[in-house]
């Protein structure tokens, strides 16, 4: 399977030193694209489409996070790692927030880069191995993987949801980045990911009201919850009464019958 990696550096010399770590590992039929700013990183990526993108903070015409946040919007899924001369937390934290697979500080050790470089070749192959098995064993192309994985996703989230279920989780189970699967999630679901795992918590709840006589405390450990309190608050705003309220009103509901 074919590899294209983008490498955005504004220093020649740097530049070169990670193409050439970059070839050492790659393939013939693999392309390593290389530019020196943000605005040619965005033109690149969206005509190239690389798998992995290695990207400098400190570059001309647009800084390196920013040019990730354009590029996440049409490549959610490609492995991106940051290189900077700056161990400044703000940038690390922004990285994270942008899903990116590592955060590098300048000056780049050959023996550094090359280990990260062959796990980012990992990432990327591992995800496009299961993309392929996916449409062979399913017999569905891999336009339609999306919509398959987000079937998938909706079936763990069923099986999983009384656990302690976080979205970065189910992301991971699918092999989609979190941000961009949060997005696919709200728009094929038409509510977010906590409120849906709410939603199916809160009814495994009722039905533990309905069919126990288990106090609150205990139903919300039954439903994945870890603060009873939170619990409540959750129960009362999606049912409009409290646990106990609900327990009492399904009581009734059921001698009236």
């Amino acid at each position: 399977m074919m590899s294209i990696v983008l490498i955005v550096e504004d220093e020649i010399i740097e530049q070169e030193f990670l193409k050439s770590i970059a070839l050492e590992e790659l393939q013939r039929e693999d392309t390593v694209l290389t530019c020196e700013s943000g605005i040619e990183a965005i033109r690149l990526a969206r005509q190239y489409k690389p798998d992995i993108i290695i990207m400098d903070i400190m570059i001309p015409e647009m800084d390196g996070l920013t040019a990730i946040e354009e590029i996440r919007k049409f490549l959610p899924n490609a492995c991106v790692a940051v290189l900077s001369a700056y161990s400044d937390f703000s940038y690390a934290q922004k990285s994270i927030s942008l899903n990116v697979f590592e955060y590098l500080l300048k000056p780049v050790k050959p023996r550094d880069f090359k280990k990260l470089f062959l796990r980012m070749l990992d990432r990327v192959a591992e995800c496009k191995n299961h993309i392929e098995e996916i449409s062979s064993e399913e017999g569905i192309s891999p336009s339609e993987c999306q919509q398959y994985f987000m079937e998938k996703a909706i079936k763990y989230i069923k099986d999983h949801f009384k656990e302690k279920l976080t979205l970065k989780m189910v992301a991971s189970v699918v092999y989609m980045n979190p941000k961009y699967f949060s997005q696919v999630f709200k728009k094929e679901m038409g509510i977010s990911f906590s409120e849906y795992v709410n939603t199916l918590k809160i009814q495994h709840a009722c039905k533990l009201l309905e069919a126990t006589d288990f106090p609150a405390y205990r139903i919300s450990m039954e439903c994945g919850f870890s603060d009873p309190s939170y619990f409540s608050r959750v129960f009362s705003n999606q049912m409009n009464m409290t646990p106990q309220n609900y327990r009492k009103y399904a009581y009734d509901l059921k001698d009236n019958s």
